[in-house]
């Protein structure tokens, strides 16, 4: 359907990175939700990932509004959209200023308005302010906003990290959309986290995994959903980064991974036979099992280092050697009642802290190493 609505504004162009053009205006705040549509982080029926924001923080939002609403106010916070290639800038001409340094070009941006949901441009940064701006009763204040061309959403989504790795951004949020973005620009501490989130999406995604469709993600709203994605993903960088861990040995002498699909069936096998064997624990949500939190995941990753460094050499059937092997400390194991013996501990009382995560490491190995050596 063609469409005869537009706004035109004036803009500076600039090039930046790998000619990706960028542009800076100003529009009225009654016309930034016209052409630019908030996408929120969402899972697609065919379990793609969609979107990229956070739900709206309604009080800020208020409190922005009611600041707005002031009239007599300053707003020189950008907006940051992410533009279509459908927009079309025009350069102005006329002759030259002299000095000019040439790093911008002035000229007209044609905005094309579109209906929700369709809309040219994506807000990036500034997702609050947007809201806040449609419901102000100072509908005509300038707003400054920056915008650079792009429909690929995997660009999008760097930009949306790296723009908010200085604000308090949910690490579910930032776990779930790591997978999906290139990791050559990301910082060195969160690139790390990428590979782990990959796998820890493949494990919930997976009909064949124990983790299938509970592991808690912004996207996920599946009330089942109960183990928290970042204990899965710290407990697979633990096994990785640590020498002697079980996902280590699949790292070639460089540090990248060799047999993604050696490592991936260890995980697979490990967690299939702690389902296995503690089957009441590993269908009851963290409040109701120890085994299923935090503490638990991290603890028995830890645990799947050791068995894997003692046994795996001497074994041909993966699972029925986990599942051996976990069933020396299954009587010992207070995942949801009791007492930690040796740790003198209610079962519920450990925690999601450095101390309890370390005091039940040491528990369960020495349950092992113990039970191992009779």
């Amino acid at each position: 359907m063609p469409n005869n609505r537009f706004i035109t504004v004036k803009a500076l162009r600039t090039v930046q990175g790998e000619n990706f053009n960028i542009f800076t205006f100003f529009i009225y705040a009654q016309d930034l939700n016209l052409i630019a549509d908030i996408s929120r982080l969402k899972t697609s029926t065919d379990g793609d990932l969609i979107g990229f924001q956070r739900p709206e923080i309604k009080l800020h939002i208020k409190g922005i509004t009611e600041y707005l609403d002031l009239r007599n106010v300053i707003f020189p916070n950008s907006i940051i959209l992410a533009l279509s290639p459908e927009i079309k800038f025009t350069q102005s001409r006329g002759t030259k200023t002299a000095n000019d340094s040439s790093i911008s070009q002035s000229g007209s941006l044609k905005l094309p308005i579109f209906p929700q949901g369709e809309r040219i441009a994506w807000i990036v940064d500034g997702q609050q302010r947007a809201l806040a701006l449609a419901n102000t009763k100072n509908s005509t204040l300038p707003i400054p906003v920056v915008g650079f061309i792009s429909q690929n959403l995997e660009v999008q989504r760097e930009q949306f990290i790296l723009i908010n790795k200085v604000k308090p951004l949910p690490n579910r949020l930032i776990n779930e959309l790591l997978p999906s973005t290139r990791s050559v620009i990301l910082p060195r501490e969160i690139n790390s986290r990428k590979l782990p989130a990959e796998i820890c999406y493949l494990l919930n995604d997976d009909p064949t995994s124990a983790f299938h469709q509970i592991i808690k993600r912004s996207s996920f709203s599946k009330s089942e959903a109960y183990i928290n994605d970042s204990s899965v993903i710290q407990m697979i960088r633990n096994s990785i980064s640590n020498p002697l861990g079980a996902l280590a040995t699949f790292k070639d002498q460089n540090g990248d991974i060799k047999n993604m699909e050696g490592l991936y069936k260890i995980l697979i096998t490990y967690w299939n036979a702690v389902k296995e064997t503690f089957p009441d624990a590993w269908s009851k949500e963290p409040k109701q099992s120890r085994l299923t939190h935090s503490v638990g995941i991290l603890a028995m990753g830890v645990l799947m280092d050791q068995i894997y460094s003692r046994k795996f050499q001497s074994t041909k059937n993966i699972y029925e050697m986990f599942c051996s092997e976990l069933g020396k400390i299954s009587s010992s194991c207070a995942w949801t009642s009791g007492e930690w013996q040796g740790l003198n501990l209610p079962w519920n009382e450990l925690q999601h802290t450095s101390k309890d995560i370390k005091r039940l490491q040491e528990f369960l190995i020495h349950t092992y190493n113990q039970s191992s050596n009779q």
